[in-house]
């Protein structure tokens, strides 16, 4: 397995197909991680869809994506099923960030978190504006999560900066 990204390191771009609810619409297209610069991005790396621990942190991120949007950030949910699962996971659950298909778990690998026979670590990413690597928190057994309030104050730390 490759190393993860260290902190404050220029990530590797990468372009991933995707979509998101907007409405009753779930518009796909793909994504890359150059055309974010400019604003922060969360980065929440999922082992499966419609799994009950990555649907209960999904939907809490979705829930709280106000106090990402207020910091200025984006959500981007990532996880190794195709974009029609990720459409059927989004109209399900109400879930109003990008989900994103990692179908050979090319970027999983890039961030160091490919897990063989689990598909992915559960992980998060926060990216600054820049496309540095502000910080992380990779789990070793994938069932919990780094909570919403978390994540802001760490999201917070970058608008101080």
């Amino acid at each position: 397995m490759a190393a993860s990204p260290a902190l404050h390191s220029p990530l590797v771009d990468f372009t991933l197909p995707g979509g998101v609810l907007d409405g009753d619409t779930f518009v796909r297209r793909d994504y890359r991680l150059s055309e974010e610069r400019g604003h922060p991005l969360l980065l929440a790396f999922y082992p499966g869809d419609n799994t009950a621990v990555c649907t209960k942190q999904m939907c809490t991120y979705s829930t709280g994506l106000e106090q990402f949007t207020e910091l200025g950030a984006e959500v981007w949910g990532i996880s190794p099923q195709d974009v029609d699962s990720h459409e059927g996971f989004a109209r399900r659950n109400g879930l109003r960030f990008p989900l994103l298909a990692d179908t050979d778990r090319a970027v999983a690998r890039a961030f160091g978190i490919a897990a063989p026979g689990l598909g992915l670590r559960r992980s998060v990413f926060l990216v600054a504006p820049d496309g540095t690597l502000h910080w992380k928190h990779i789990t070793l057994l994938g069932a919990t999560w780094k909570p919403v309030d978390a994540l802001a104050a760490e999201l917070a730390t970058l608008k101080r900066a």
